[in-house]
């Protein structure tokens, strides 16, 4: 399981003094805990990729917010936004390596196509279920959006 792995890397990165490693593995642990305490019960595999998802979209969203205020910043705050930017972009690339790999756009098609299938969709208004229906089958390796964006131009071309 993810959280038995992370104090074993936890105990790697600090004999190698990786800081960022270090942080962004304990950050993981100590998120892992408290969802288990939330839980009131060890968490399964499904439950702890669903933090590190999490995680890894708080990281993402982190990284468009600074990419977006790049160009209002003054050149005293540009540096510090840059090494932010970076950190960001490490503990996000240290997290993905927690996760499932991500589903080609040919593999997300068809459980696109699969789900509109199953669930009889042919307009707009049944968009949720059959974003529900991929995620369900997908089993976090699809982002909601990129499944969201394929859903939507499916629907949209049944018309």
């Amino acid at each position: 399981m993810i959280a038995d792995n992370i104090n074993q890397k936890i105990t790697e990165a600090l004999k190698s003094r990786d800081e960022i490693r270090l942080s962004t593995l304990r950050m993981l642990s100590s998120a892992l805990n408290y969802e288990k305490i939330a839980k009131q019960h060890d968490l399964s595999k499904e439950e702890e990729l669903v933090v590190v998802k999490r995680e890894a979209k708080k990281r993402t969203d982190a990284i468009e917010s600074l990419l977006q205020a790049r160009g209002r910043l003054t050149s005293s705050n540009e540096t510090r936004m840059e090494d932010r930017l970076e950190q960001e972009e490490k503990e996000l690339e240290i997290l993905k390596k927690y996760l499932p790999e991500e589903l080609s756009d040919e593999e997300l098609q068809n459980f696109v196509d699969e789900a509109i299938k199953e669930t009889g969709a042919n307009e707009m208004k049944d968009m949720g279920k059959v974003i529900g229906t991929v995620m369900q089958k997908s089993k976090g390796r699809a982002d909601g959006k990129r499944v969201a964006e394929k859903v939507k131009e499916a629907l949209g071309t049944r018309h």
